[in-house]
C-alpha cells in the first residue's frame, strides 16, 4: 500500500500517467461515500486511465472553535480504502507543502453564493475550500475531478470557479450514499453517540418527508388536470378516493402554486418534532433552493432544485440534501 502513497508535488508530477486522470479530494478519514467516488473514478477513467485521491484535511476551511484538531486522521485505514477501491495513487501531502510560505496572502473568493447557507453559518469556509481546490487542481492536473453532492453548496461553487476561471477540468457531481437507516456518510458520523445519532436521523427523514409531499401533491393536481370540469371533476376525484380534493377540484388543478412552501413544511415538521428530542437537534437551517446560485425558490419556482438542511445534534454539526424537480408535474 505505500507505494500508493506520495507526500510531495515532485513526486506527484514525476507519476507517469496515461489516458484520462480523474481526482477524488478528501479530507481523510474515508468511508464508503468516498469509496463510491474512487470507484465512479475509476470507471470514468477507464482501464488505461488513472485514478489519484488526495488526503489533506485543509486548515484554511476551518473556521474558530471548529474541529480542525479533532478531525479524525486515519491515513493506513485510508490507503486500504482507496487501494481497494481502486485508486492508482494517494497524495497525503503536509501543510508546508501545499501552503509553502505559511497562510496565502492570494486566496479564491466564493462571492454572494459563498455567503449563503454554510457560508454565513461558517464565514470564510468557502473561501478556503476554493483555495485548496484550486491548488489542488493545479498539483493534480486532472481531466476530471469528482464530488459528492452531499456536499451541495461546495459541488455548486467548484463547478462556478471552473467556469468563470477556465479550468480545464470536468467536474462530476456523484449522489450522496446513505447507510440503511437514510443517514447520509459522513467522517462526521463517528462522533455520535447512540442517541444523538438517532436524533440525527430526522434530518434525512425530513428531506425525505418534503420530496414526498412534492410527489403526493403533483400527483394529486395530475388527477385534478385530467379530470372532467367542474361537477364531473369533483365525482372523478371522489371516486380516487381524494375526498377533500374533491369538495374543491378547481384549487387542487392550482395547487402547484404553493409547492415549495409545502416541501417546506412537511420537512419542517419532522425537524420541529426532533428539537424535542433528547438530546435534541438543533436546527440550523432549512432551505429550498436553486442550485445554480442557492437563492432560495419562489412559489412560481419550476425546474431543479436542492432540498438543503444543517443541524447541530450534540457537539456534532451535520448537512444533508436532496435534489427535486419542479415541473409540471414534478
Amino acid at each position: 500500500m505505500t507505494d500508493l502513497l506520495l507526500h510531495t508535488a515532485e513526486e506527484l508530477h514525476k507519476l507517469s500517467r496515461t489516458g484520462r486522470r480523474a481526482v477524488v479530494m478528501t479530507m481523510g478519514a474515508l468511508h464508503e461515500g468516498h469509496a463510491t467516488l474512487i470507484r465512479t473514478a475509476r470507471e470514468q477513467a477507464g482501464p488505461e486511465g488513472q485514478v489519484v485521491v488526495t488526503v489533506f484535511v485543509n486548515p484554511l476551511q476551518f473556521g474558530a472553535g471548529e474541529d480542525l484538531d479533532r478531525y479524525p486522521r486515519t491515513l493506513d485505514a485510508d490507503l486500504a480504502i482507496a487501494e481497494e477501491a481502486g485508486a492508482d495513487a494517494v497524495f497525503a501531502p503536509a501543510v508546508d507543502e501545499v501552503y509553502p510560505g505559511g497562510d496565502p496572502q492570494v486566496r479564491i473568493s466564493a462571492g454572494p453564493m459563498g455567503e449563503r447557507l454554510e457560508g454565513a453559518t461558517r464565514p470564510g469556509h468557502f473561501d478556503g475550500m476554493l483555495t485548496v481546490v484550486a491548488k489542488l487542481l493545479h498539483l493534480t492536473r486532472p481531466d476530471l475531478a469528482l464530488f459528492g453532492q452531499k456536499d451541495a453548496q461546495q459541488l455548486a461553487l467548484i463547478r462556478r470557479m471552473v467556469t468563470d476561471l477556465n479550468f480545464p477540468v470536468e467536474v462530476v457531481g456523484v449522489p450522496t450514499v446513505r447507510e440503511e437507516d437514510g443517514l447520509a456518510l459522513s467522517s462526521r458520523n463517528r462522533y455520535l453517540s447512540a442517541a444523538e445519532r438517532h436524533t440525527a436521523l430526522a434530518l434525512s427523514r425530513a428531506l425525505f418527508a418534503g420530496r414526498d409531499r412534492l410527489a403526493a401533491q403533483a400527483a394529486l393536481r395530475a388527477r385534478a388536470e385530467a379530470s372532467p370540469a367542474s361537477d364531473e371533476r369533483a365525482t372523478a376525484l371522489a371516486r380516487l378516493g381524494e375526498i377533500r380534493a374533491s369538495a374543491d377540484a378547481h384549487a387542487v388543478s392550482a395547487a402547484g402554486a404553493g409547492l415549495p412552501d409545502a416541501v417546506r413544511a412537511a420537512a419542517l415538521h419532522i425537524l420541529d418534532e426532533a428539537g424535542r428530542h433528547e438530546p435534541p437537534l438543533v436546527l440550523d437551517y432549512l432551505a429550498l433552493v436553486d442550485p445554480l446560485d442557492f437563492t432560495e425558490t419562489g412559489q412560481d419556482f419550476t425546474g431543479q432544485a436542492v432540498l438543503a438542511v444543517a443541524a447541530k445534534v450534540g457537539s456534532t454539526r451535520l448537512i444533508d440534501n436532496i435534489p427535486l424537480e419542479f415541473g409540471a408535474h414534478s
